[in-house]
């Protein structure tokens, strides 16, 4: 969220902002709205200053054995107006509150702005493989080797939902505890194991909500919505908290499963497991302080970059472009992984800076040392990182000839040493 005061003194430099995400929103609209809830707050200061002159003066007749009925009279009419301008006062409030839930982040600086079409490939590594054979893609490995089960997932529960079945789902398995041992091991993350179901306060706390709600799976009866990543939960671990600054910086990991409606992007990808409504993922999230964040930035994308290479999968960094980032990121790199059998590149990681947006929605602050004074932490997190895209690049690139699948040796030791399947 961006601070109403920071929206009046830097106005051109927010709506510019909103020019580069290619948003519609009016600033104007909502610095108005400011304005008149101030006037309003200016006029209910002079009518309470009124009242306590009044009750002043009522007591000070008293005092004097005189007649106060007109003072009470006056009093109680600037009490009503009082009133009347306090439920005109909580409107404004309520709608300005709303209207800046709906402001985008800043992009930062070193962002490349327009659209999608203008993000820049920082580093590739990685070959890409060169086939003696006409490459299968993940469906028809998948289907070859029976690790998945499309038609009985869909009878289940719908189109673009998964049955991972023997090997498929011990390879599911094996990947997400290879990464969080890897993440703890390696990066000195500390796991933890989030609900999957989250309040309103939470989405909002992250920014999911209100403005990506169509999104999002939600339990009606309860207001209680599935999580769409595992930064929701782990992000809003701190929220309403004040930090120490010695304790910063805080690095988290958890697996969870993951659940998108995916509401606009029906027609998209919809074979195999390109795009489904169920999915699993390593998240990595970072508290910082504003200082470092740009630099924890880029350690972040590398310790998402560690699991590809310990893969041995080819990959690039892409770095978004202004229309392209999330709404409440700042910047934004995707982790690519080249698919082979489907001949593209697949985002297996977004690795984000939020600087303090999430942190001032979900009120997560922590206290300098030296000064005492109470800072915003940045946030960041990423795919540490995403299945099923991951399984997807692992399967179409180490096939076989005769249709098995090598196992990648970093894999091999939670698969009861097995080498190949099947």
């Amino acid at each position: 969220m961006l601070d109403i005061r920071f929206i009046r003194e830097n106005a051109d430099l927010v709506k510019q902002s909103l020019l580069d995400r290619n948003s519609k929103l009016n600033i104007d609209e909502i610095i108005a709205l400011d304005n008149e809830k101030r006037k309003l707050l200016r006029e209910v200061e002079q009518l309470r200053a009124e009242k306590n002159k009044a009750n002043d003066e009522i007591s000070r007749l008293l005092k004097e054995k005189k007649d106060p009925k007109d003072k009470i009279t006056s009093m109680k009419e600037i009490s009503a107006r009082c009133d009347q301008l306090d439920g005109q006062l909580r409107t404004i409030e309520e709608k300005l509150n709303t209207a800046l839930l709906y402001v985008p982040n800043l992009v930062h600086s070193s962002v490349p702005r327009g659209t999608p079409d203008k993000a820049q490939i920082v580093r590739s590594w990685g070959s890409l493989r060169q086939f003696d054979f006409p490459p299968r893609n993940h469906i028809e490995i998948a289907e070859h080797l029976d690790i998945v089960d499309f038609t009985r997932a869909a009878k289940i529960s719908g189109a673009n939902f998964l049955l991972f079945k023997g090997w498929g789902a011990k390879l599911e398995r094996a990947l997400f505890n290879f990464m969080l041992d890897f993440h703890t091991k390696h990066h000195g993350y500390t796991e933890v194991f989030p609900p999957y179901l989250v309040n309103r306060k939470t989405m909002t706390g992250t920014g999911q909500l209100p403005k990506m709600e169509e999104d999002m799976y939600r339990l009606k009866d309860d207001d209680l919505f599935l999580i769409p990543t595992a930064e929701v939960p782990v992000t809003n671990i701190y929220a309403d908290e004040i930090l120490e600054e010695e304790q910063l910086p805080i690095y988290l990991t958890a697996y969870t499963a993951c659940f998108r409606r995916e509401a606009g992007s029906y027609g998209k990808d919809t074979r195999g497991m390109l795009r489904v409504h169920q999915f699993d993922k390593v998240e990595l999230v970072k508290f910082v302080k504003p200082e470092s964040s740009y630099e924890e930035h880029e350690k972040l994308v590398a310790n998402a970059e560690a699991i590809l290479q310990a893969l041995g999968l080819p990959y690039r960094v892409v770095l978004l472009s202004s229309q392209d980032i999330s709404f409440a990121a700042s910047k934004c790199y995707d982790l690519e992984a080249y698919a082979p059998g489907v001949d593209k590149w697949l985002e297996v990681s977004s690795c984000s800076n939020f600087e303090s947006f999430q942190a001032r929605r979900a009120n997560i602050r922590f206290r300098r040392k030296d000064t005492k004074k109470l800072d915003y932490v940045h946030t960041l997190n990423g795919s540490g990182v995403a299945l099923c895209r991951t399984v997807i690049a692992i399967l179409e690139n180490y096939q076989q000839k005769d249709g098995s699948v090598v196992i990648p040796e970093v894999l091999r030791s939670y698969l009861d040493g097995k080498e190949t399947i099947p």
